[in-house]
């Protein structure tokens, strides 16, 4: 769970995100997100250049079906323990730097296996710590990562991903340790 502040995003006097179902259980609307957002990614992602404006609408099409908010950059400071995400007054220019870095380094193509997971994972721990979304940050970091590596010539096998790896992984990187995230970038590349 995120920390924050006042959170216009939530029910009053709770921490569960306002939602298209008016589900005010955290432990359904945990559900709910993860089984539409499962079904969302098994369908095609909306055309695009792994732009920042393709990044939006990779978000929104995830969870255009539990927040009316899907795709638009968060207003409010956030934090997950103790660690403060960017700040939303500077999302916008941050987004724009990273995502023209990586449309100036041409996607990581023509890389070789270890220097595209090497690139990916820095990547991946600056968007991670940008944090643009109020919710839904790490499922469209991974399908954004899985485009970027499919385009680069390095498809990744999902299939052997353990999401609690992956998600210590990017709190390692987050202190700007990203090793364990290049391995683990590796290791999907190898199937």
């Amino acid at each position: 769970m995120y920390d924050a502040v006042v959170d216009p995003y939530c029910y009053p006097d709770t921490t569960v995100l306002i939602n298209k179902l008016g589900l005010r259980d955290q432990a359904k609307l945990d559900a709910f997100e993860a089984e539409i957002t499962t079904q969302r990614a098994a369908e095609p992602f909306p055309a695009g250049r792994l732009s920042y404006a393709h990044y939006r609408a990779m978000h929104r099409h995830l969870f255009q079906d539990v927040y009316k908010w899907a795709g638009r950059l968060r207003t409010v400071r956030i934090s997950k323990e103790g660690s403060m995400f960017c700040y939303p007054e500077h999302i916008d220019g941050e987004m724009r730097k990273l995502f023209g870095a990586l449309r100036d380094n041409r996607y990581f193509q023509g890389l070789r296996p270890h220097e595209f997971a090497r690139r990916a994972a820095h990547f991946l721990s600056e968007l991670n710590a940008i944090h643009p979304f109020r919710e839904g940050n790490g499922r469209t970091q991974l399908a954004l990562l899985t485009l970027l590596a499919e385009r680069a010539g390095h498809p990744l096998a999902l299939n052997n991903l353990e999401p609690p790896a992956l998600l210590a992984a990017m709190v390692t990187s987050f202190s700007g340790k990203e090793t364990k995230l290049r391995k683990l970038i590796e290791m999907l590349m190898r199937g």
